[in-house]
């Protein structure tokens, strides 16, 4: 009997070798080669129709012939999941979305097609990892009583597409995408090989209404690896129109929905939800979650005004400046730590401040994320606040990027994020002088009448005022 011949297969980029080896040729990854069966070559007559099929493609369209308009949305009944969405769900379009186990993408997505079928908009619920009856448990946890939304428990790629195109939904949730096979190709579930060929198929079956056919909206739900990247080929996610990662910490009952990728919205949007005994249920003021509440002003906390998306958020930023001795530390959560290190640096070149003997931590409050540079200002005031043992004042704000020669530079979008502090009661700010206009518009000079605002060029400007509080 021949042996099954077999190759090797990138878990990042999908690439295959044919021994195995320590570092990807294709993408460089280390360790991300994965032993598979070898899939048999297309046979001459297989390889015939497909040129045949190729040569007798659509036929070429002008660009400017083409009738352009802007897509219909549907809201999902959820808020929060429309704004990371970009206002709801799109006919045709494919969703991945990807999370840590136990973090709520059942939950969210069996709560949006609930709301999508009360609605009077046809849905499935394809289920690969939990039995139909499990499924209805988890549904009566969350008070959907009498829930009409179809389930389907099954992990056969052929048996799931017949479904979907008898029952042509308006919105189908493949939960999970791992978990799906084809018997198409010998490896097993999960595998590179299957996965990308699963997603592959759904996506072309969802694009394909027409014919007075109804398109579907496809919703992936992925698996992630360790790191917190969505498992299987990267690839994956470009087949895809809108990529969203559910984020939290399993300690708290908070959560957060990025889009990463978005062909229908706007990228790096957020939706902020809370775990509730009764699901998912959308925060309308997430401010609240980032900010803490202390009864008195205390060293080294600053109020950071960041942009998530369209979104003005407010984050307080903590910073702990302590003795370190010969080798002191720099840790940072929530912000990056290689900027850190380089504020420090103009903090002692530019204002005069040195850490350098000092252990310095800085944290974001609430497990939130901040990749922006607009939050220099902040950390640079909360960490001379801590050093100095002096608190900032009450109801303080900042934001702005730090440059290496000690500038201010301003920040997108700086009117929104001052009147997004005004309506949560914030009456003192530090901000870049080029976020202020010259000839201020009536809303601008209202927001600006109902703040004590202070416009700064260089971080020794910032320091001083602070000095004089």
């Amino acid at each position: 009997m021949a042996k099954d011949k077999t190759t090797y297969i990138c878990s990042e980029c999908g690439g295959s070798s044919p021994r195995w080896l320590g570092k990807c040729p294709h993408c460089g990854a280390w360790n991300t080669l994965v032993e598979a069966l070898a899939e048999p070559a297309p046979g001459r007559h297989r390889l015939s129709a497909l040129r045949q099929g190729l040569a007798s493609t659509g036929t070429l369209t002008r660009l400017g012939d083409i009738e352009a308009a802007d897509v219909a949305r549907t809201p999902t009944g959820l808020p929060e999941l429309d704004r990371v969405l970009g206002g709801g769900i799109v006919a045709g379009a494919v969703v991945l979305i990807g999370g840590d186990p136990g973090i709520g993408k059942s939950t969210l997505l069996l709560q949006a097609l609930d709301a999508l079928q009360r609605a009077g908009l046809p849905t499935l619920y394809v289920t690969g990892e939990e039995s139909g009856a499990q499924v209805a448990l988890r549904a009566r946890r969350l008070g959907l009583i009498d829930s009409q939304v179809p389930v389907l428990a099954e992990i056969q790629l052929e048996r799931i597409v017949a479904t979907l195109e008898r029952e042509r939904p308006a919105v189908a949730v493949i939960d999970s995408i791992q978990t799906v096979y084809t018997e198409q190709l010998a490896s097993a579930p999960g595998s590179v090989a299957q996965v990308r060929e699963c997603a592959a198929h759904l996506t072309r079956l969802a694009k394909s209404g027409g014919d007075g056919q109804r398109s579907t909206t496809l919703v992936l739900v992925g698996h992630v690896t360790k790191e917190g990247a969505l498992a299987g080929p990267r690839v994956l996610e470009h087949m895809v129109d809108t990529v969203l990662y559910f984020e939290g910490d399993t300690h708290s009952s908070f959560r957060l929905v990025r889009a990463i990728k978005n062909r229908f919205g706007a990228v790096n949007e957020m939706g902020v939800f809370a775990m509730t005994e009764r699901g998912l249920k959308g925060v309308s003021n997430p401010s609240a979650l980032f900010l803490s509440q202390h009864p008195q002003p205390v060293p080294g906390s600053c109020v950071l005004v960041t942009l998530e998306g369209t979104r003005p958020l407010l984050v307080e930023i903590q910073a702990l400046v302590d003795g370190g001795g010969a080798a002191p530390r720099r840790l940072s959560v929530g912000l990056e730590r290689d900027r850190l290190a380089m504020l420090l640096a103009v903090l002692h070149r530019h204002a005069g401040l040195a850490c350098a003997d000092q252990d310095v931590f800085v944290n974001a409050v609430g497990g939130v994320r901040i990749a922006e540079p607009a939050a220099d200002l902040a950390v640079l005031l909360a960490i001379q606040s801590s050093l100095r043992g002096r608190a900032l004042p009450t109801r303080f704000v900042a934001f702005g990027e730090v440059g290496l020669a000690g500038e201010v530079r301003p920040a997108p979008r700086g009117l929104e994020r001052l009147r997004e502090a005004a309506k949560l009661g914030f009456r003192v700010a530090l901000v870049p002088a080029a976020n202020l206009p010259r000839k201020p518009d009536a809303a601008t000079r209202e927001v600006l009448d109902a703040m004590e605002v202070h416009p700064i060029g260089r971080i020794e400007e910032a320091l001083d005022i602070v000095r004089a509080w």
